[in-house]
């Protein structure tokens, strides 16, 4: 492409073209927002051709999309972050995304065997699987074929897909299905295995104990019948190894099954050449020793380990199981003067749906008659019912109260509030933490290690060994092979993550990664935007100070009637306090809205201005006393509005945006956790220091221009700060995006929702001091596991090797490290549970 047709961005390449470069090239498309000029589309183009794996990128100022050519694998993720970087917004086009439930994956080995594989697949951007919740999120580019692809890449690999990408219901209900008959036949296995294995115990004291052997029926330590009992355990119960294992071998690779594997079958091998030749092992030199015990005690040992960890790892779930539980099954609807009951599923929009006392609210839709308070502390925290009238929003799963109310749908299904939260969380619980990506590594190098350390403390030990040595010999290379657990490892931060986030549901705080979840708790700064997020972003008019021979309700309809075509909220309080007047507006003949100024009109053939002092100096407005007028005002928290015409000023507005209940408490909570708390406003000087100071802000940044708020968060990040960004609105975008952290205000836009990281459903401003309190204890709890994880491999594993014997005579026996191995599991997935007693900070 010519330097020309990359400026003007209008000669990108047609579909077709873009699909036969793809065929060399794999290329993904994005949606482009906030260009104006070719100046925009070199940036642009600039910006994502600097990404790493990026070949190249045509930006399109027409369509507003850029086709971006990869050579490498490239996160969405990043091309979004270098376009947002610049000031623009951007989203994909052409992505897809799919969720495959994933049976038989047993430690982070799995994990990442099937990552690889799935990444594998043409047309794969991201690849991320869960091991606590047995779950891969894969965003691919490409139709159905890719799906398919997907799957049987994982199959391929020696996993089952439960489930890929089918409706929500048929999906949850299936998985469900799969997961319960898993559960009954793990509960066979061990209830099975244990009742054999205490009759193989009870066989082998005479083998172990001969002084014991009075009181043990002699058929049961026949060796033949302990043979028999022991292959039942060993090759039935235990079988679930076996397949796990084959599935690893096949692919070159090795995971926990062939660790369990490995050291149980060489201890019932052994035990059973012994019972089937005797005399010749014997003649040989090997010593006469049985293993069968060892054998069962072991496989159900773990199997008991893997039960407790699949009731626990359940428990994990338990906040999306809650969620889903709040949809509404049916509906009372009124169609044709009938009202009828029918599924939820079957609700159109526009439907009337009548909900009575004690009622859930069946989906998402607008009051047209009726009122009540309807409890939603399920979805956004807040234990206080909420007031509801024609005209105010319902929400799909909350709770009515006392009264009965009749309301016109206006999203069903997947489009409803519920449940796109429930996929929020879904997706959010099955991300990775940047710390997890580096475990997932560890536990690649982790059982060849294992491996090669019991082969070498076996040829050790059938060396150097006590007599008889190859006896000591398979006990340490049995415990090794035991002792080892990468579940350990690969449940440590998938756990926690999943309770965590969770827990942040319950609570009303949607957290969109876990990238984000281990982010948060480093924070050092939070900035605030004012409008919306501090105040409650409904200014009302204090004061009319009209110019000397103006009247009040004059200066006011001159200001609403150029306000009226004003989206800001000043603006909108006087064009709200006018109408309330009664007063009667006109029409604006030319209208023009000038940034982090004010506007300037045409009306009734005059020129009028109204905003702030900075719009009046741009005019050369005489503003003589209105400036001190202006101060006095804004020592008061108002803000004053300038109202000019003709170039002479006809008066003053001042306008105060209310503080929002909670926003006081819930800033001092932030000073007290340790964060320096600023605040971001387009007030001017005075104003925004009279309400930092009722605040209690540690710092005011005031005249802050729309485009400018990214600038100072910059700003406070080159100053080496940790910076969380919060607000609700459009203009709060680049922002949020340029923050470590955005956080969202739930009754704001859908644009800063979809930049932000974190989202406060309900809008209460005590949730950011929540979300930095969870994040915290998360990431404490991932620690603590991994703490636990790695120190009892690095400290259990060469003591199972035998290191401890030369100098205090200490071996560990294989049972033991069996039972350590499983107890280890349960402890880490124990230990991420106890999140979910976090409570709300007070």
């Amino acid at each position: 492409m010519s330097e020309d047709k990359k400026t003007s961005g209008m000669d990108s390449p047609s579909n077709s073209s873009v699909k036969d470069s793809s065929k060399n090239n794999p290329s993904i498309i994005l949606k482009i927002t906030g260009m104006s000029c070719a100046s925009c589309v070199r940036r642009v183009e600039k910006a994502l051709s600097s990404v790493d794996g990026v070949k190249a990128a045509e930006v399109n100022l027409s369509t507003e999309k850029a086709t971006v050519f990869l050579e490498g694998r490239v996160s969405y993720s990043e091309l979004i972050k270098a376009v947002q970087g610049m000031g623009f917004g951007a989203e994909p086009v052409d992505r897809s995304q799919a969720v495959l439930d994933i049976q038989g994956m047993t430690c982070a080995s799995c994990v990442r065997r099937v990552e690889k594989a799935l990444r594998d697949v043409p047309g794969v951007l991201q690849a991320e699987v869960n091991f606590a919740s047995e779950r891969a999120l894969v965003i691919y580019t490409g139709g159905p074929e890719t799906l398919v692809s997907l799957q049987k890449a994982v199959e391929e690999s020696g996993y089952q897909v439960v489930r890929a990408g089918e409706e929500q219901k048929e999906s949850e209900d299936k998985e469900r299905e799969v997961r319960e008959q898993q559960m009954k036949r793990l509960v066979r296995d061990v209830v099975s295995g244990a009742a054999v294995t205490t009759v193989v115990l009870i066989g082998s004291i005479p083998h172990m104990m001969p002084m014991w052997s009075d009181w043990v029926p002699a058929f049961l330590s026949n060796v033949y019948v302990l043979l028999i009992l022991s292959t039942y355990v060993q090759f039935i119960a235990g079988w679930r190894f076996y397949q796990g294992a084959y599935g690893a071998l096949r692919h070159f690779t090795a995971d926990m099954n062939v660790l369990v594997a490995m050291g149980t079958t060489s201890a019932w091998l052994y035990s059973a050449a012994m019972s089937l030749f005797p005399g010749f092992l014997t003649s040989l030199g090997f010593p006469y020793q049985l293993y069968y015990d060892v054998a069962t005690v072991i496989t159900t040992l773990i199997l008991v380990g893997r039960l407790m960890e699949a009731r626990a790892k359940g428990r994990t779930s338990e906040a999306i199981r809650r969620l889903m539980g709040m949809q509404a099954r049916s509906a009372r609807v009124r169609r044709n003067h009938e009202d009828l009951e029918i599924p939820v599923e079957e609700v159109q929009v526009g439907d009337v749906v009548l909900v009575r006392p004690g009622e859930r609210v069946p989906v998402d839709g607008e009051i047209i008659s009726g009122s009540s308070t309807v409890d939603e502390s399920m979805l956004t925290g807040e234990s206080m019912p909420v007031s509801k009238s024609p005209g105010h929003e319902v929400i799909g799963g909350t709770i009515n109260k006392v009264g009965s109310f009749q309301f016109r749908a206006t999203k069903i299904g997947r489009d409803t509030a519920l449940a796109r939260i429930i996929q929020l969380v879904e997706q959010a619980q099955g991300s990775k933490a940047p710390i997890q990506k580096l475990v997932d590594v560890i536990a690649a190098y982790f059982v060849p290690a294992v491996l090669s350390v019991a082969l070498v403390s076996f040829i050790f030990w059938s060396i150097y060994g006590p007599e008889p040595q190859l006896t000591f010999a398979l006990t340490t290379f049995i415990a090794v092979l035991i002792i080892a657990c990468p579940c350990a490892l690969g449940l440590a931060t998938p756990t926690a993550i999943m309770v965590g986030m969770g827990k942040g549901a319950e609570n009303g705080i949607l957290i969109k990664n876990a990238e984000t979840l281990q982010l948060t708790h480093r924070l050092q700064t939070v900035v605030l935007d004012k409008t919306g997020t501090l105040t409650r972003g409904e200014p009302q008019v204090i004061d009319l100070l009209p110019q000397q021979g103006i009247e009040a309700n004059d200066l006011l309809r001159l200001a609403a009637s150029v306000e009226q075509g004003s989206e800001h909220p000043l603006g909108e309080a006087v064009v709200r306090h006018a109408r309330e007047k009664g007063l009667t507006l006109a029409s604006a003949e030319t209208f023009n809205a000038v940034p982090g100024q004010g506007i300037k009109a045409v009306m009734e053939g005059r020129e009028v201005l109204a905003g702030n002092i900075r719009l009046m100096q741009q005019h050369k407005v005489a503003l003589g006393s209105w400036e001190e007028k202006a101060r006095e005002l804004a020592e008061d928290g108002k803000t004053p509005m300038y109202v000019a015409r003709d170039g002479k000023m006809a008066g003053m507005i001042a306008v105060a945006d209310p503080l929002k209940d909670t926003s006081r408490e819930a800033v001092q909570a932030m000073r007290q956790m340790g964060l320096e708390v600023i605040m971001l406003t387009g007030d001017n000087e005075a104003t925004a220091r009279a309400i930092g100071r009722q605040l209690d802000m540690d710092r005011v940044f005031a005249e802050v221009l729309p485009q400018d708020k990214a600038d100072y968060v910059a700003k406070l990040q080159q100053e080496g700060k940790r910076v969380a960004m919060v607000g609700d609105g459009i203009n709060d975008a680049p922002a949020l995006a340029r923050a470590d952290v955005g956080v969202a205000i739930g009754t704001g836009t859908d644009v800063a929702m979809e930049t932000a990281g974190v989202t406060l459903i309900s809008g209460d401003l005590r949730g950011v001091p929540t979300a930095i309190s969870l994040s915290r204890a998360t990431t404490r709890t991932i620690w603590q596991n991994l703490f636990w994880a790695f120190i009892y491999n690095i400290v259990l594993i060469p003591v199972a090797a035998g290191v401890l014997y030369p100098f205090y005579g200490i071996i560990l026996n294989p049972m033991l490290a069996g039972a350590a191995m499983a107890v280890s599991s349960v402890s880490v997935v124990t230990n991420s549970l106890r999140l979910r007693s976090f409570k709300p900070r007070k």
